[in-house]
């Protein structure tokens, strides 16, 4: 995923490097948060906000300021990406396809051990339902003197058959299960492999960027106003406290082997309760959607954005939702969730429905 949005990222850097020197009103325009679905976060992420945070406060350096960064910087980004990611004929790139491929080659066998746990789960539960429906007829019977002693006998041989063979198939259940079980270790060591090539190739990145950003600011620091020497002071503190190590980790820890796990475990069956919905249930329900209808106008996400902070709203692109206050001159406005969850989002992020 990462390689796929980050040669457009680093185009959009390019473009940002020939706006920087432009007048106030140009940098403001550049100071837009970056697509929450784009490669930079972490240390990276807060390193490119700083520089977008200072933008103002540089919009007096004269031309040659530009040239340099167009012609030094912009050519090493353009050409680092040039030889980094390779474009196919029919779109995507070579590297995001050869990661796509080994996971794709790892998750197969795990797949189809999956899908025959489920077949045998599947088979088990019905197995289950059929003894359960034996017993009933055998409880029935006893005792009934309606019912003929053969016709006893003959419901009591049905019902030992029935449970003979849910021992049989139960067994199978949990064969299979050891047997998935006891091929997750691999199944996670061939997946991690794939994985740490990925995060090789990102780390790669991110150390290009830091490098990248290290040598902008090296350009964009040629004045001994004590002012704009605090600025970059700090834009230089904020590039330095890039760390690959802490990013990647983030990284593992919430899209890679470090994500929480719920791996297959035996699911015992249980014999369905027929339960009679009650007035008040009806009457309840009735409430709930009738209470949904509130005021505001509804918007359509055009991007993903992931909240920043605890009072921001998190969608996808597509996702439908309230606006239920205006732009503010920040760009801001708040928006309400079908769940209720309140908070801030871009206005440029959404259209109106």
């Amino acid at each position: 995923r990462t390689c796929e949005v980050s040669s457009p990222n680093l185009i959009r850097i390019v473009g940002h490097l020939k706006d920087l020197p432009n007048t106030k009103a140009t940098l403001r325009r550049c100071d837009s948060p970056p697509p929450s679905s784009g490669p930079l976060y972490g240390s990276l992420l807060k390193a490119w906000q700083c520089f977008l945070s200072s933008a103002d406060r540089l919009a007096s350096l004269h031309a040659s300021i530009c040239r340099s960064l167009v012609s030094e910087d912009g050519d090493r980004v353009r050409t680092w990406q040039k030889d980094t990611f390779h474009k196919k004929l029919f779109g995507g790139f070579k590297e995001s396809q050869d990661i796509d491929t080994g996971f794709a080659r790892a998750q197969k066998p795990w797949a189809k051990r999956l899908k025959k746990l489920d077949k045998a789960r599947r088979a088990y539960h019905k197995v289950s339902r059929k003894e359960q429906a034996a017993r009933e007829r055998e409880a029935h019977a006893q005792g009934n003197p309606d019912v003929a002693i053969d016709k006893q006998k003959k419901i009591q041989e049905e019902r030992e058959v029935a449970q003979q063979e849910a021992e049989k198939v139960r067994a199978r259940y949990e064969k299979v299960l050891e047997e998935v079980n006891r091929y997750a270790p691999r199944y996670m060591e061939e997946m991690e492999s794939i994985f740490d090539q990925s995060q090789d190739e990102e780390r790669k990145r991110i150390v290009f960027l830091k490098q990248a950003f290290l040598s902008i600011h090296k350009h964009l620091d040629i004045t001994n106003n004590e002012s704009v020497r605090a600025v970059y002071n700090e834009l230089h503190n904020t590039l330095m406290a890039i760390d690959e190590q802490e990013d990647l980790r983030w990284w593992k820890n919430t899209h890679g082997p470090g994500m929480p796990t719920d791996w297959p475990h035996f699911q015992e069956w249980t014999p369905e309760k027929k339960t009679k919905k009650g007035k008040k249930e009806v009457e309840k329900k009735g409430t709930t959607e009738r209470g949904v209808m509130i005021g505001g106008v509804r918007v359509r996400a055009l991007y993903d954005y992931v909240g920043q902070e605890t009072d921001e709203l998190s969608f996808k692109a597509g996702e439908e939702f309230l606006k239920i206050e205006d732009e503010d001159d920040q760009g801001w406005c708040r928006g309400m969730k079908d769940g209720g969850w309140e908070g801030l989002y871009p206005a440029n992020y959404v259209e109106v429905v």
